[in-house]
């Protein structure tokens, strides 16, 4: 194994603990039958695929998802939407500062204008933050970059533009679909249960 320089992670189920159960079960009481179908870890269908690639705009997700469930607020929606979102632990929070002095930090994430506004926020009330940006020499959001895993071409991108080698990168991801792309890239990677601590991997460890 080639000695890694950089770690790239994953955001929702690595350092930010996410249930994608609490997202199914809103929408369901919403009038959304088996919602599970339309999103999952695994895969989610064409309008959720466009908003995480920055292809429509809030408004329009809001639009289509009201001709679904009418009768119920943009707010309803958003709170549903968002119900997956439980937070990043403190420990996650330390981590990331303590082991920047040894690596170079990438974030590299599946998500969406909706979620990040969340998060923001979220990190501001609890920790301080304005965003995640402090914590990584560079984010990357699939919104913003118009990109999304698990396409090979996502980490090949992330890689060249980042100006580092693939071969001493590490991407700790805990979707399999994302773990064999970055694989195929040249990426060494490490497939985590989700919510799982990241501190015991990292406690004293020579990547």
């Amino acid at each position: 194994m080639t000695s890694i320089k950089n770690i790239l992670f994953d955001l929702g189920g690595v350092l930010f603990h996410i249930d994608y159960n609490k997202t199914i079960k809103k929408f369901n009481s919403l009038g959304i039958k088996n919602f599970h179908k339309h999103y999952s870890q695994q895969e989610q269908n064409e309008l959720f695929d466009r908003l995480e690639v920055g292809k429509i705009s809030l408004k329009e997700f809001i639009k289509r998802m009201r001709v679904i469930i009418p009768n119920h607020s943009e707010k309803e929606i958003i709170s549903a939407w968002n119900a997956m979102l439980i937070g990043i632990p403190k420990e996650n929070i330390d981590l990331l500062k303590n082991i920047s002095k040894r690596y170079r930090l990438y974030l590299l994430s599946n998500t969406n204008m909706i979620h990040i506004d969340y998060i923001n926020k979220y990190l501001f009330k609890n920790y301080q933050l304005k965003s995640l940006n402090p914590l990584f020499s560079k984010v990357y959001l699939s919104h913003e970059i118009g990109m999304r895993k698990p396409d090979i071409s996502t980490f090949e991108w992330v890689i060249k533009d980042a100006n580092i080698s693939a071969k001493e990168t590490l991407f700790i991801e805990d979707s399999i679909q994302h773990i064999k792309s970055a694989q195929k890239a040249g990426i060494q990677t490490r497939l985590w249960r989700s919510n799982e601590s990241l501190k015991s991997f990292f406690l004293d460890k020579a990547l």
